[in-house]
């Protein structure tokens, strides 16, 4: 490292918000590293927690892992974009950072900060967290809002960090190539998850040897679950547990619905979130991530940090690191869902050699690795 850096972090919501994703433990994780290499970073955020749940108007300060975070109070808020008053106010009152890093898209945080770093001839990075194209809801106004309103926040950005070559073009639609750059997300490190039968086993009432598929992270549309229940209900006696909190858009009740029309109810569990999800894998013989668009997916670097096989479609970009090493990666929709279960479920063999190589790939992609890259990324910028 030739200097330290003074980095600011704008985020739409920060741990120990638990209801938005991936994106929230990698923030933290990023900040974390990087605290650790020597670099100030400053965080300022909101006091957005979880979907459907009021945020605080105060403002307050904390410490958290080596860094401060400042949780702006958020008097109004739609959904995980909160408005923060006074985050014009907090970023003049920081010391001129030498790089700003900004996540998200299409938030108050985001797009203020963005502006700010314009007008004060500050350097920053874009990084959409995987939500720069519209997709699934009100993608007409999303164009017309990325065409005007928010026009300016990837266009502007000294650089655009996107977590997969997936997400890389979908920036190129935007963004010179030549400004965009891909840093893939951190793994945790390789660790032994609990024994089986363990605490998801005793929760379903299972021995250790029934068959388990599961599902992990948020319950919404676009994420595959319909297939997941579909596909599942052609394997004899295979389990599925989908585990997470409700993206409030009814795809629960929709996924129950369904369940019931298809007689699975004995054998698709639907248990929303839990406060230790990396206590489940142990428990898992396979995690599936069926997604339609991940531009990552953290969820299965988590699953192969623990040595657990997974199935991901090839729109996830994990897949591009983790494909016949952790993974096996199919098309997105049921029948080749169905296959790859049928073929990880009945081969033992194939699984632990999936465990064995999704381990090596946490190893390789460690979050103190990924973090000296992306501060090679912010010295190109200063």
């Amino acid at each position: 490292m030739s200097r330290a850096l003074r980095i600011v972090f704008a985020a739409p919501a920060y741990w120990p918000a638990k209801a938005f994703g991936g994106p929230i433990p990698v923030m933290r994780a990023l900040a974390f590293e990087l605290a650790g290499l020597g670099h100030h970073v400053d965080v300022v955020t909101t006091t957005l927690t979880r979907i459907g749940e009021r945020p605080s108007r105060a403002t307050r300060l904390a410490a958290v892992d080596g860094t401060t975070v400042r949780y702006l109070g958020t008097p109004l808020r739609f959904r995980w974009f909160g408005f923060a008053p006074s985050l014009v106010r907090e970023l003049g009152a920081l010391p001129t950072p030498d790089v700003v890093h900004v996540f998200g898209y299409r938030d108050w945080v985001s797009t203020v900060t963005a502006r700010w770093c314009q007008r004060n001839h500050v350097p920053y990075l874009f990084e959409a967290l995987g939500m720069f194209r519209p997709k699934l809801r009100k993608v007409l106004l999303k164009r017309a809002l990325d065409d005007t309103l928010y026009r300016n926040v990837p266009r502007c950005a000294a650089l655009a960090v996107a977590a997969s070559e997936i997400e890389r073009n979908e920036l190129a639609a935007v963004i010179p190539a030549e400004r965009i750059t891909v840093r893939p997300n951190g793994f945790p490190a390789p660790y032994d998850p609990p024994p089986r039968p363990g605490p998801l086993r005793a929760r379903l009432s299972l021995d250790a040897d029934t068959p388990l598929v599961l599902s992990l992270g948020r319950i919404a549309h676009g994420k595959g679950l319909e297939h997941l229940v579909a596909a599942v209900g052609r394997l004899d006696a295979v389990q599925l547990a989908i585990v997470g909190p409700d993206d409030g858009h009814g795809l629960t009740s929709e996924l129950i619905r369904l369940r019931d029309r298809l007689g699975l109810g004995r054998r698709v569990h639907l248990l929303g979130p839990v406060d230790s999800p990396a206590d489940l894998f142990g428990d898992a013989d396979v995690l599936a991530l069926p997604s339609a668009h991940e531009n990552f997916g953290m969820v299965a670097a988590e699953a192969a940090a623990a040595g657990v096989a997974t199935i991901l479609t090839d729109r996830c970009g994990i897949a591009e690191v983790l494909r016949d090493r952790g993974a096996l990666v199919v098309p997105y929709g049921e029948a080749s869902l169905h296959g790859a279960l049928g073929r990880l479920l009945a081969d033992g063999g194939l699984r632990a050699e999936l465990g064995r190589g999704g381990r090596k790939v946490a190893a390789e992609l460690s979050w103190s690795n990924v973090a000296q890259l992306q501060a090679e990324i912010y010295e190109r910028v200063v």
